[in-house]
Formats: structure tokens, C-alpha cells, sequence
């Protein structure tokens, strides 16, 4: 049975810059790392909650540029418990929040924002009477 989700994983160009958006501008925390023989990052695990976690792996080339027609990865969604605050904290930390969150068809407030090397990423918020709630 599936509960959740367990890890998402990205290929990061500057993990540094990754730490900072995951950690000081969302507001994770970097849980452990795994390192190379030579001591550098192979992974690092940023921990959601006690069980879901995103593995950022050192060494991309380049910006992700999302193409909506090839296999692979399409976006990670974060569920938030209160979509307008969570979007005023995020201005507060110097990320570009343009435009509102809007209701998608499931019937939850959700908004889009991309994390340093382009990947999409979805902030949804569960409403009581969505698709989810009720399922």
C-alpha cells in the first residue's frame, strides 16, 4: 500500500544555492548526507516530515528546461497548510511570488514555482471538499 511519497530525487548544477531555497527559503532541513570515497556529496537528504524526503545529487549541467512531452520527471507538489500565508512568507524570503494561487480542478488551491535549476514545483493546498479530502 502506498502512504506517500518517499523521496523525490534531482540532479542539481549548484547545491549550495539548492540547500539555500530547500532549507532557508521553504524551510526544510537537511537531514543526513551521503559522500563519495574522496568525501564530497554524492546525496543530499532534505527532510519534508519523518517520512518523506528530497535527494539532491551534485554535479548537473545546466538548467532543467521543462518539456511537458518527454518521460521522466515532471514536478514535485508540497502539500502547505495555509496556501496565502505560506506564499506571503515565501516573499518575505526574496522568492518571486507573481500572481495568486488558483483552484485546480481536484478542487485545491495550488501554486507554481520553480526551485534554482528550473524544476517545477507545486504548493497545493488540500481543501475540504476536494477530490483528495473526499477520496
Amino acid at each position: 500500500m502506498i502512504i506517500g511519497i518517499g523521496h523525490v530525487a534531482y540532479k542539481v548544477s549548484d547545491l549550495e544555492k539548492s540547500l539555500d531555497f530547500y532549507c532557508n527559503k521553504l524551510g526544510l532541513k537537511e537531514a543526513f548526507r551521503l559522500n563519495n570515497e574522496d568525501g564530497t556529496p554524492w546525496i543530499v537528504y532534505i527532510k519534508i516530515n519523518s517520512d518523506n524526503f528530497i535527494e539532491l545529487f551534485p554535479g548537473g549541467k545546466g538548467v532543467n528546461l521543462p518539456d511537458s512531452e518527454k518521460a521522466g520527471y515532471q514536478h514535485l507538489c508540497l502539500r502547505v497548510d495555509d496556501i496565502f500565508k505560506t506564499l506571503d512568507e515565501l516573499k518575505e524570503k526574496d522568492i518571486e511570488i507573481s500572481g495568486e494561487p488558483t483552484k485546480g480542478l481536484d478542487g485545491n488551491y495550488q501554486y507554481w514555482l520553480k526551485d534554482p535549476d528550473g524544476n517545477p514545483i507545486e504548493l497545493m493546498q488540500i481543501m475540504p471538499d476536494s477530490l483528495q479530502a473526499k477520496s
